[in-house]
Order: structure tokens, then C-alpha cells, then sequence
């Protein structure tokens, strides 16, 4: 018996050491959505919820011969039933056609799947070429889905839906377009070992309010092209975690950046940097009139959220990018308080100084107009004084340095 044991060792070895070729590999989030529960208003009605194929676009920053997708019900009170499922290139944003044959979605190796309720799936891998910088078409077939929903409001990309199941067809004719994403929350590319992620966390500037809908001009798609474009950082993929109306501390129309960190930024596959651009909302929401003490312990209490951050990010072996908050003089938030401003620029401050983050981006002094410095500049203003163009998603994408990121190892 002894005899046998040692003669089987060199096989044993020889798989050993073919192991590490196996694992040239790895998953990488190449895109994502954060989710929430939709305003009323942002939820499909009863009657889009049965017996309906929803087809919905998003734009890969990271391309690769095989992928999976991610779907959720993290905010569902029941099971979520897909029936069927496909992905296939699409023919561009603003459009529900497909570019290639639709390729089936399989979870566990079937076509359908029942996820439980705050639950995420991950689909099977297939096999689809998708270049970095393409537009993917995820086609998914709800006979009921939940009474409550998952959802991200601020796609910023048309999504279409049809009765019937329809995810295998190359076309919707008729399909009814609806600008929010649901029950989608990432594409995850087999990619070489070298890729890896930089999750991008915020609020609605940094999930593109005021960007081109369909236009993919948000400032993180920006800076994912520039890290395409130049052979040091083409394997770094950009995913979008920003949400509209995201707080530090407080809940809003989402959970806030603390309570969602493990979900939208551990939870990302292939992920080594985040990128902070978080806060403005708690200075805009505090409760106008309050007092000075008041004001100043909200910033103590933004710097200690920032810290959480920073501390589980480097427990996980991720970079931290922290990043100043733009201006917002005359805007809304502005005018109910100018302690407000106060508090913007002491939070600033301790970005700048207090050596906590791995680098910072001074997107207030890429932004402010410089005969105004307390104000957006007019080109970079969607005119409500608080969120940027697209021009200035550009100037924001263009300050950030690519060096931060270097070539991933």
C-alpha cells in the first residue's frame, strides 16, 4: 500500500504544478450599477411586470472572450423568477437591436432561475467576444417579478420592454423605452491576470446627472476610455457605483456609502482602487438654520466616514483615491444655508492635507470658474449650480492622473 502511495505522488505533483497556467485567468468587473428601491415614479408599472422581456444596454469598459452577469434582487421581498435569459453585442445605446446572435444565459446550467429575495446570481459563463468599449445588450424574461423592485434609476441609457418572451429576437419592434436599468447589476469579464478594477463611488455626479442620455459621457466613462487608450492602463476597467442623492452617513434614495461599501465596492470582482467623490449631499441636507456646532459636527462626523472607508479598503489590499467637493454656489443646496459652504470647505481641507487617502483629485479646482471660485464654471454648469455638464465631465475624467492606476500587475 505504501508502494502504490509514492508511486502516485509525481501525478500528484505534476497537477500541482500545472495549476498555476489554469489560473491565467481571473474575473473582472468591467461594469456595474448600484441598486436600490425606485421611487414611485421610477418603478415600473404592475402590468411591465408579467410576462415581459426586458432588454436593457450597458457599456463594457473592459473587453474579453467570455463573461458573466450578475443579476439581483437585493431589495426584493419575494423570489425573483428569470424564465429565460440572453446577452449578445448591441447595436448601440438608444437602440433595443442586436449586433450579434443573442447568446443564452444559463445559471447552474439552466436557462431558469429563482433568486431569493436580497440575493444576487451570477449567471454561467459564455462564451462572447466583447470588445472593450462595446455596448452589450442583456435580454431577461419575467413572467412575475417582485412587488418591490430593484432598480438604478439614473441609467442614463434607454432600456426597452415587450410583452412576451422575446430574448432570443433581434429586434423589439414596439417595445416600450424606459430610462432606468432593473434587477442588472454587473458584467464580469474573463480577463488576463494582469486586469483589474477601479470602482468609482458617489453620488449623482459621479452616476452622470446631466450627462447625454445614451451618450456615455458620465465622468467615469470618460476616464475608462483614457485608460483604454493608453497601453500602461488598457486592463484597468472602470465600474460606475455612483447613485443619485448618495449620502456618507444617511440613507436617501439608496442606502448610504457606508451601509453599501461591502455590496458596491468589496463585492466587485477583480476590484484594486476606489475612487471617493461622496458628501456633498450630507452638506446640502443638513437642516437649514442649525447651529455652528451643529455644522461642525457634521464634518467631524463626514471625516470619520471617510476614514471607515479608507480603513476597509486597505483591510481588503485596496488603493483609496479621495476626491475634493466640486462648487455649488447658487444651486439649491447653497441657498438654504450659507454655513453650508463652511462645512464644503473644511471637508475639502482635511481631503487635501490630511494624508489619509492614497492620492486625491482636486476636482474643486478643476471645476470652479475662477473669477467665481465658490461657483461651477458657467461651461461646466448644467444651469442648476450643483451638477456637471458634459464638458465638465470631460475636465474632470482629463485631471485625473493615469499614473494613479499605472500598469496593472
Amino acid at each position: 500500500m505504501l508502494r502504490k502511495t509514492l508511486t502516485a505522488l509525481p501525478l500528484v505533483l505534476a497537477l500541482v504544478a500545472a495549476a498555476p497556467s489554469a489560473q491565467a485567468q481571473k474575473w473582472v468587473g468591467s461594469w456595474a450599477s448600484a441598486q436600490q428601491i425606485p421611487e414611485p415614479h421610477n418603478a415600473l408599472p404592475n402590468e411591465d411586470l408579467q410576462d415581459v422581456t426586458l432588454r436593457q444596454i450597458i457599456h463594457l469598459s473592459l473587453g474579453g472572450p467570455r463573461l458573466r452577469v450578475r443579476v439581483s434582487n437585493a431589495f426584493g421581498t419575494a423570489p425573483l423568477t428569470i424564465g429565460a435569459a440572453s446577452v449578445a453585442l448591441s447595436s448601440g445605446p438608444g437602440s433595443p437591436g442586436l449586433r450579434t446572435q443573442g447568446a443564452p444565459l444559463t445559471f447552474s446550467g439552466k436557462r431558469q432561475v429563482i433568486i431569493p429575495a436580497g440575493a444576487e446570481y451570477l449567471s454561467d459563463p459564455v462564451a462572447l467576444a466583447a470588445p472593450a468599449g462595446a455596448d452589450l445588450a442583456v435580454s431577461l424574461y419575467l413572467g412575475q417579478a417582485p412587488e418591490r423592485q430593484t432598480s438604478h434609476p439614473g441609467s442614463r441609457t434607454t432600456s426597452y420592454l415587450l410583452k412576451g418572451e422575446h430574448v432570443a429576437d433581434a429586434d423589439l419592434p414596439g417595445a416600450k423605452a424606459v430610462d432606468h436599468w432593473y434587477q442588472l447589476s454587473g458584467v464580469e469579464i474573463d480577463a488576463p491576470r494582469s486586469a483589474a478594477a477601479l470602482v468609482t463611488l458617489g453620488d449623482s455626479i459621479t452616476d452622470g446627472r446631466g450627462s447625454t442620455t445614451n451618450g456615455n459621457d458620465r465622468w467615469p466613462d470618460l476616464l475608462a476610455a483614457r485608460l483604454r487608450a493608453d497601453a500602461r492602463t488598457r486592463g484597468v476597467a472602470v465600474v460606475n457605483l455612483g447613485t443619485g442623492g448618495n449620502r456618507l452617513l444617511n440613507d436617501g434614495l439608496g442606502p448610504s456609502a457606508l451601509a453599501r461599501f461591502d455590496r458596491d465596492v468589496l463585492g466587485q470582482a477583480g476590484v484594486r482602487w476606489v475612487f471617493v467623490l461622496e458628501g456633498i449631499n450630507d452638506i446640502g441636507t443638513l437642516k437649514a438654520g442649525e447651529s455652528a456646532q451643529a455644522h461642525a459636527e457634521l464634518v467631524q462626523r463626514m471625516i470619520g466616514a471617510y476614514e471607515q472607508i479608507i480603513e476597509r479598503a486597505h483591510a481588503h489590499g485596496l488603493k483609496v483615491v479621495g476626491a475634493t467637493l466640486l462648487p455649488f454656489q447658487g444651486s439649491d443646496y447653497d441657498k438654504a444655508d450659507p454655513l453650508r459652504e463652511q462645512d464644503r470647505q473644511a471637508v475639502n481641507r482635511w481631503i487635501r492635507t490630511s494624508g489619509r487617502f492614497d492620492a486625491v483629485v482636486d476636482f474643486d479646482q478643476v471645476t470652479r470658474d475662477p473669477t467665481q471660485p465658490l461657483r461651477l464654471r458657467p461651461e461646466f454648469d448644467t444651469g442648476d449650480h450643483l451638477h456637471p455638464s458634459p464638458a465638465g465631465y470631460k475636465a474632470m475624467a482629463e485631471a485625473i492622473p493615469l499614473s494613479l492606476f499605472g500598469a496593472a500587475r
